[in-house]
């Protein structure tokens, strides 16, 4: 996908609010996703750390999204909120499986995949390389308020009026033609 088609990220559209520091220790930001976090491949959530949100955080929500994926509206590959204000780490794989290291009361909403997972990255074939944009929000309150039954453009519209801060890490992937 040419630079100039790339489309515009999910958060774009919110108000804007500070940002905050996110790392991962499997999404070098800019850089290619590692096999693990390919759906065919390892499909694995991927490690995240964030710290200097701001005071008042009361709990966060992470997503994953692709704005580049084919389909008008983007692709959702994981959607993830009400996790404590205490939790400040999520180890690789805590979105997928089993949920080991997810925390009790945490709550994910189907993806486009239709799991209520994380769903790693699969651009078609000669696509292009697509952008899978981390974003860990910063929550004003301790339970965002929907459930596990509702879409991520439900908790997309929660998120909006309840982010204090957030931040990403953005890693690339691109499945050659032929491949």
């Amino acid at each position: 996908m040419s630079e100039q088609n790339r489309r515009p990220l999910p958060h774009d559209f919110h108000p804007p609010v500070p940002s905050f520091t996110v790392v991962s220790d499997d999404v070098a930001d800019g850089g290619t996703l590692k096999d693990d976090q390919v759906y065919a491949k390892g499909n694995l959530s991927p490690h995240l750390r964030w710290e200097g949100f701001p005071e008042g955080t009361k709990s966060f929500a992470v997503t994953c999204f692709d704005p580049d994926a084919p389909t008008g509206s983007g692709f959702w590959h994981w959607v993830l909120f009400d996790l404590p204000a205490s939790v400040t780490e999520l180890p690789t794989g805590a979105g997928s499986g089993d949920f080991k290291g997810l925390p009790q009361g945490a709550v994910h909403v189907r993806n486009d995949y239709g799991s209520r997972d994380f769903g790693g990255a699969a651009p078609p074939p000669g696509d292009g390389s697509h952008r899978y944009v981390f974003t860990v929000y910063a929550v004003d309150t301790e339970k965002l308020g929907p459930d596990a039954g509702v879409s991520p453009a439900v908790v997309g519209f929660n998120l909006r009026f309840h982010t204090l801060a957030r931040a990403h890490v953005i890693g690339e992937y691109e499945n050659p033609a032929g491949g």
